[in-house]
């Protein structure tokens, strides 16, 4: 009898059981900071295992790691991420939004934890408070870094940083985000950050309902802080100083952190790092494409 291909939905129940076997430790929880913040973060997988740390980007959530958390926890792997302050389940205060504060949050969450020989992996802003965490924070804790579409070494446009994208541009975000948030969110999802304003993309609804999802349940404070964080901070000194090996992911039709001001300038300024180029995926890469992106991650991780 000809052998029968499994169903998506069986292959997903095969996954669930596979996870379920192994009776991981899962919790969710938050602590404070030293400033009263409250930061929310999932910690999963046994805590003998080597731990990766997800950090997310502009304006989202932990939850948009949830695909590589699951593909990790699966592999044997301790995975964990956070809500950055002001956004998704942390408190909405109303200053310490940048990338210092960031990193220091990150610093506490992992000595509380007590996280070593860790994987650092940063998608957008996520990479750049990642890189910052991991020069100013991870000596002795830190095994490698992953930059994935990552803002890096500056997004702003400077006399030292021509290529970079005007002050005008950014200007625009904090006016459309004060005006009217929800709507500003639903345009990125819908356009440039997947690439679903591309002639022939296939466009899949719940991935935009997901991102507005995510933008929502952050604090409009936090997120209009958080431009001015992303956009304007120089990261060359931590490039410089990361001396982990490091792999920066970009894809060459990201509309949001374009490459060749980004991932292309990066890799010159790091001491050990590897570029990986994806022709035409974009800055959502990681939920557009994640059987690619998870395979790569793994290779990397493991190898």
């Amino acid at each position: 009898m000809a052998a029968v291909a499994a169903t998506p939905l069986q292959a997903t129940a095969a996954a669930g059981r596979s996870l379920l076997s192994r009776k991981p430790h899962m919790t969710t929880s938050t602590m404070t900071m030293q400033d009263g913040t409250t930061i929310f973060y999932k910690d999963w997988g046994p805590r003998t295992a080597q731990p990766i740390v997800f950090h997310h980007g502009w304006p989202l959530s932990g939850d948009d790691w949830d695909t590589q958390m699951l593909f990790f926890l699966d592999k044997g792997y301790r995975v964990i991420a956070h809500d950055r302050r002001g956004h998704g389940r942390s408190s909405q205060v109303g200053d310490g939004h940048d990338m210092d504060h960031y990193a220091a949050d990150v610093a506490a969450v992992v000595s509380h934890l007590d996280l070593r020989n860790a994987i650092h992996v940063g998608h957008s802003t996520g990479g750049g408070e990642a890189a910052h965490y991991a020069a100013r924070h991870g000596k002795g804790r830190v095994a490698k870094v992953v930059l994935i579409g990552a803002v890096p070494p500056l997004m702003l446009k400077t006399p030292a940083n021509p290529g970079g994208l005007p002050i005008e541009v950014f200007d625009g975000f904090r006016q459309q985000l004060a005006a009217n948030r929800a709507q500003f969110y639903r345009e990125v999802a819908s356009g440039p950050f997947y690439g679903y304003n591309r002639p022939g993309a296939k466009v899949v609804p719940a991935v935009i309902d997901n991102w507005w999802r995510q933008g929502m349940m952050g604090g409009a404070k936090a997120h209009y802080d958080g431009i001015k964080a992303f956009s304007e901070t120089d990261f060359t000194a931590d490039l410089e100083a990361l001396d982990v090996p490091t792999l920066v992911m970009h894809g060459d039709d990201d509309q949001v952190v374009p490459i060749a001001d980004s991932a292309r300038l990066s890799i010159k300024l790091l001491k050990n790092g590897t570029l990986k180029v994806y022709e035409g995926l974009s800055h959502g890469m990681c939920t557009t494409h994640a059987d690619r992106i998870n395979a790569d991650l793994l290779a990397f991780i493991s190898g």
